[in-house]
């Protein structure tokens, strides 16, 4: 019998969630020099060098300290910032970045680092984190107030003590809550966590589909069902009733949740209701593409996912992100060949 994922019910523990900070499977083994630019977009081997020029600044200044054992980490900011539309190989590079880096050292998503301080609480997450050379954070956003005031604090303590600040994000960092909350309220908060950074654009077409065909189309349902008891390890999900069960999860552990998952498999796939729906299947769909799942669906296109009045609105990246990267899993699926970078 194929197991579902709506049966599971992952839960992470203060040290494992510390443990798990590193660079997820699809990007455990990538480097400086495999990562491809683009020879018409001359921003992408810029932001190759500066990536490592940046890992080669922690690499150079992390074993000096200075007063009350703090390490002073010299001249240039703290944060190094990659900003650029979704599939030009940002992930990469931030993987990369720390993969150069000597540690300790940790990687999450913006998500897990957020709740991580949750569970840990602020001064705990502080303590366990200022230790490290590196912070390295993807899929950088802030969608409301509080992660706004908590993330300027949280970097604000972690640089002063000498830690080096490596993200990714699809907006540049003074425009982050534009569109989502009244940012303007919280301008100064924004001003003062973008002057951390220094920026380096990423520019370029999404990758996974240059010269690919489009997403193969929906399978029927017997079809897919017979896929899936073909595959071990698969699952297979109604689309409402995963749903429904992630709304009982939180987004950091969407990861557990599909780890040691062969393939997904998702049968009657419809537009998303809402917002709140859509910003989970959003973090869903990037926890399966970290991890390679590749994914078979019956019912709507995946390009229907998210109806046009999301896409109008503030969370439009993330949108057409996660579409490009469902869309990359289903060739997988169709194929058997993932993408190579």
């Amino acid at each position: 019998m194929v197991s579902r994922l709506a049966d599971r019910r992952p839960e992470l523990g203060a040290d494992e969630l510390i443990a798990d900070l590193v660079p997820p499977p699809r990007f455990d083994v990538v480097r400086f020099d495999t990562y491809v630019p683009n020879p018409d977009e001359p921003s992408q081997a810029a932001a190759v060098r500066a990536c490592a020029d940046f890992a080669a600044r922690i690499t150079a200044r992390t074993g000096r300290r200075g007063l009350f054992g703090r390490r002073r980490a010299g001249t240039g900011r703290p944060g190094l910032y990659l900003d650029g539309g979704f599939g030009v190989g940002k992930t990469h590079l931030l993987a990369s970045t720390w993969h150069a880096c000597p540690g300790p050292k940790a990687y999450g998503t913006f998500v897990e680092l957020t709740n991580l301080v949750g569970v840990l609480g602020f001064g705990e997450a502080v303590r366990r984190l200022a230790g490290h050379r590196l912070l390295a954070i993807d899929e950088f956003e802030l969608d409301d107030p509080g992660d706004t005031m908590l993330v300027n604090r949280l970097l604000r303590e972690l640089t002063e003590a000498g830690v080096f600040v490596a993200a990714t994000s699809n907006t540049l960092p003074d425009k982050l809550g534009e569109g989502r909350f009244a940012a303007e309220d919280f301008l100064r908060e924004i001003q003062t966590l973008s002057a951390r950074f220094d920026v380096v654009r990423v520019d370029g077409p999404d990758y996974r589909h240059r010269g690919l065909p489009d997403a193969p189309p929906p399978v029927a349902d017997d079809e897919l069902h017979a896929l899936a008891r073909a595959r071990p390890g698969s699952t297979v999900d109604d689309f409402a009733e995963l749903c429904a069960h992630l709304a009982n999860l939180h987004p950091s552990r969407y990861g557990k949740l599909v780890d040691g998952v062969t393939a997904v498999h998702l049968s009657g796939v419809k537009p998303a209701p809402d917002q709140t729906v859509a910003l989970r299947l959003v973090a869903l769909a990037d926890r399966l593409y970290d991890r390679a799942i590749p994914v078979v669906t019956s019912g709507a296109p995946l390009p229907d996912l998210f109806d046009a009045e999301m896409l109008r609105g503030g969370y439009r990246k993330k949108y057409l992100r996660a579409v490009s990267r469902l869309t990359a899993l289903a060739r997988d699926a169709a194929t058997g060949a993932p993408p190579a970078r």
